[in-house]
């Protein structure tokens, strides 16, 4: 059993410090020791309640969680968007503010940050949700990244994140050297089933090592707060993840 203790750290990038959330496990009475380390990419709302008790549930199996402020360039640390019309207009808005360079430059500042933390053995993998799902596909290009869970990803299919809504993410996708998990909800309007046959066949073509499941779900299903959670759908698809990552780190 694992206890987890929580802590924020300051990393530097070409944009300025990024605000990231550490979580860490230790089991009571025993020595320390060095763990993977997972990315845990945000919604567009950045560490809410529900992310943040999304990392606690990974720390406690075993993993130096770290959870990046995304948007540390145009927002002060700390910073966290509400679920509502006006949280969401500014996610939305942020995230197409952002240049993919910068996206990128804080991906690898992460990994190097979490490689030369004294808690992490150096494997690495990425985990994320929405917004999130995509950055941990584009962490997915890091050769350091060695398994990367994505769930309803958005703008994969249609490219449409960053600054000029011109991510080559998809395009991509051959330079994935890990393994790769792929969740969607089928009733997702913003990854329609147009959409998943597009990344699904774009990963066939590209020889990715990866994994598909499909639940009958909404768009933010792993949301642990409001009327589209659905515990169940949760419950499987961040077991698949753990499957995934007690392989591949």
């Amino acid at each position: 059993r694992s206890i987890v203790t929580e802590s924020t750290t300051d990393i530097p990038t070409p944009t300025g410090p990024m605000r990231a959330h550490l979580y860490s496990p230790r089991q009571p009475g025993r020595p320390e020791k060095a763990r993977p380390g997972l990315l845990l990419y945000s919604e567009i709302f950045q560490q809410t309640a529900p992310v943040k008790r999304l990392a606690i549930s990974l720390a406690s199996f075993g993993y130096l969680v770290a959870v990046p402020e995304v948007y540390h360039s145009h927002e002060p640390p700390g910073t966290v968007l509400g679920y509502d019309d006006i949280g969401k207009e500014r996610g939305n808005a942020l995230k197409g503010m952002i240049p993919m360079r910068a996206f990128d430059d804080d991906a690898m500042a992460l990994v190097r940050a979490l490689k030369q933390h004294p808690n992490c053995n150096g494997k690495l993998g990425a985990m994320g949700i929405c917004l999130g799902g995509h950055l941990a596909f584009r962490a997915a290009l890091l050769p350091e990244i060695l398994a990367s869970a994505c769930f309803y990803p958005t703008d994969l299919h249609s490219g449409t994140l960053g600054l000029g809504g011109k991510a080559d993410s998809l395009g991509r996708a051959k330079e994935i050297q890990g393994e790769l998990l792929m969740v969607f909800g089928r009733q997702d309007p913003h990854v329609p089933v147009e959409g998943r046959r597009m990344i699904h066949d774009a990963l066939e073509r590209s020889a990715v090592f990866f994994s598909w499941h499909e639940f009958n779900a909404v768009h933010a299903f792993m949301r642990d707060e409001g009327e589209r959670f659905d515990a169940e759908c949760t419950r499987a698809a961040v077991g698949l993840a753990l499957d995934m990552f007690r392989r591949a780190l």
